[in-house]
C-alpha cells in the first residue's frame, strides 16, 4: 500500500501501488510533458518584483510539468537581494520559509566559502561537491521542505555547475522496474539522520522517516533523501538496501536523459517543488575578489498551483 504513512486529501492517488489504472494514467501524463532540456526550461523575466501575467504563467507552466523552472532577469544584467528574491518567490505562492541554522534572519542563506565559524561545518558553505539531496531531508514532517529557489549573484571562475532530476521521474524509473522498491522506500524508517551535536548540544534530534511519501496537503509526492554514505542509516532488509543502491546508479551515471545540468550565471535562478539536485566543486578567485554567491530560501509551501 505505497506511499504510506500519508495519503491525499481527496480522490485515488496515483502513488499507491494497489491504483495501478490512477498511476498509469499520471505516469503517461508526467512523461508527456516532460521537457528535455534546462534552455527550454527558462523564462526570461523582465522585473522579478512585478511579474507580467505572461511571465507569471510561463514559469507555473513549467513547474506543472517538471516541478522546477530556470528564469534570467534580463534588465542589464540585474540580480536581486534577499528582499527582492522573497518578494520574487511570494509571487509564485513561496511565503512560508524555513529558517535553519546557518541563514541569515530573514530566513534566505547567502551559499558561499565560509573558512571558519559554524557554517563551515555544512558542505554548502565549502567549495566542495555536493552529492545529490532534496532539501531538508533531516526535517521532521512539521518542517517539510516542499520548494526552494537558488539565485545566483555571482559565480565561480571554474565549476559549480548543478545537476537536477525532477523526483517524480525517478519514483517512475524504480517503480516501472520493481514495485517493492517502492514499498520499501515508503516505509516510516526507510532511513534515519542521526542527531546533530555540537559540544554536547543536540542541535537536532535523529529524525527518521521515508524517502517516498505523498504530502498531505497537496495530494502530490514528496522525496525525502541523501546521497550521503556516512551517518546516514537505511532500514536494514533486502529491498531497502537494493532500492538504494538503484537510486545511487540511476543518479550517478551519464546516461541518465532526465538529469539537467547546469551553471547558474550572475542573475540567473531556479525555483523548483524540492527536486533532486547537486552540485560539482568550484575554485574562487578570493585574490581576484571573485567569490562564488548564492541565495538560497526553502519554503514549506509548494509552488502555487502546481
Amino acid at each position: 500500500m505505497a506511499c504510506p504513512p500519508e495519503t491525499p486529501i481527496s480522490g485515488v492517488s496515483p502513488f499507491l501501488l494497489t491504483e495501478e489504472r490512477a498511476y498509469r494514467q499520471w505516469r503517461e501524463t508526467k512523461l508527456a510533458g516532460r521537457f528535455l532540456g534546462p534552455e527550454r526550461l527558462m523564462v526570461p523575466v523582465g522585473d522579478p518584483e512585478h511579474l507580467s501575467e505572461a511571465e507569471r504563467t510561463a514559469l507555473l507552466e513549467r513547474v506543472s510539468r517538471c516541478n522546477m523552472v530556470f528564469y534570467r532577469c534580463t534588465d542589464g544584467g540585474r540580480t536581486m537581494d534577499r528582499g527582492q528574491v522573497r518578494r520574487f518567490a511570494a509571487a509564485l505562492g513561496l511565503v512560508r520559509l524555513d529558517n535553519n541554522l546557518c541563514s541569515e534572519e530573514d530566513g534566505v542563506s547567502e551559499l558561499r566559502v565560509s573558512p571558519d565559524g559554524p557554517q563551515a561545518e555544512y558542505i554548502p558553505y565549502t567549495d566542495r561537491p555536493l552529492s545529490w539531496h532534496c532539501d531538508g531531508y533531516y526535517n521532521p514532517p512539521h518542517r517539510r521542505i516542499r520548494a526552494m529557489l537558488l539565485h545566483c549573484v555571482s559565480d565561480a571562475p571554474e565549476g559549480g555547475e548543478n545537476a537536477y532530476m525532477d523526483h517524480e521521474l525517478l519514483y517512475i524509473r524504480l517503480r516501472d522496474e520493481n514495485p517493492a522498491w517502492i514499498e520499501a522506500l515508503s516505509h516510516p524508517r526507510a532511513f534515519t539522520i542521526p542527531p546533530n551535536v555540537v559540544n554536547g548540544e543536540t542541535l537536532r534530534a535523529a529524525q527518521s522517516g521515508p524517502v517516498f511519501s505523498v504530502d498531505p496537503a497537496s495530494g502530490r509526492l514528496h522525496m525525502r533523501y541523501t546521497a550521503r554514505l556516512r551517518n546516514i542509516r537505511w532500514r536494514e532488509d533486502g529491498p531497502t538496501r537494493a532500492a538504494a543502491a538503484r537510486i545511487r546508479e540511476l543518479l550517478g551515471g551519464d546516461d541518465n536523459p532526465d538529469i539537467l545540468r547546469y551553471r547558474l550565471r550572475p542573475g540567473e535562478g531556479v525555483v523548483c517543488n524540492n527536486v533532486l539536485h547537486a552540485r560539482t566543486g568550484f575554485t574562487d578567485d578570493v585574490g581576484g575578489g571573485h567569490q562564488r554567491l548564492i541565495y538560497r530560501a526553502r519554503y514549506l509551501d509548494r509552488i502555487a498551483g502546481t
